[in-house]
């Protein structure tokens, strides 16, 4: 159990530190599993002091899941000064990378998206965005990204989903059972991308 009772935290300290320990159990069961009991005995706080911080299970899901979509598009921006190929190639290692760290949690975020929970969808589809946008400007073609219903924008949201499904069955995978390498995975990511934008 984490240590963490100090009275002197500040109520928007308090917020983040059980944000974080519910990002910390994320890693290892869904969104709507997370015991609010468990977080605020983690805390060194009591249930009805959590409701202090945030009104109801609810908003405490979206401040957790929202923490992650966050995490996930500040993990994966490359360097600034790298050029438009090696960012994009740049961007995919760290996608990758974090969807294989945190493969039970990502499906997570995903599956909640999938399963129809409005705040999950809301928060995946707004980082799916963030994500279309960065690759997109990588492209030379930030512009697209304002219009969502242009035909470039669709295949690169397409693109995005198809990487992120074969990231998480690769990554599900015994490392000896993986028919391709994670480079070789980004390299056919890669390739996908630009064939798909030819059709």
């Amino acid at each position: 159990m984490l240590n963490t009772v100090d009275n002197r935290l500040t109520a928007e300290d308090r917020k983040k530190q059980l944000v974080k320990i519910g990002l910390m159990m994320l890693r290892d069961k869904p969104i709507h599993e997370l015991s609010i009991d468990a977080i605020a005995g983690q805390a060194g706080i009591s249930r009805s002091l959590l409701f202090h911080y945030f009104p109801s299970k609810r908003d405490y899901y979206v401040a957790v899941i929202s923490a992650a979509g966050r995490r996930l598009l500040r993990v994966t921006k490359p360097d600034e000064d790298l050029p438009p190929d090696e960012a994009l190639r740049e961007m995919l290692v760290q996608f990758v990378a974090f969807i294989s760290r945190r493969r039970t949690a990502y499906i997570s975020f995903v599956r909640g998206a999938a399963g129809g929970d409005d705040y999950a969808v809301e928060v995946y589809d707004d980082t799916r965005i963030g994500l279309s946008r960065r690759v997109l400007t990588y492209l030379g073609t930030p512009e697209v990204a304002d219009n969502r219903s242009s035909v470039e924008y669709l295949r690169i949201h397409a693109w995005l989903s198809y990487t992120e499904d074969l990231a998480i069955e690769w990554s599900g995978l015994r490392e000896s059972a993986r028919p391709f390498t994670a480079d070789e995975l980004i390299d056919h990511a890669i390739e996908s991308l630009h064939t798909l934008r030819k059709l």
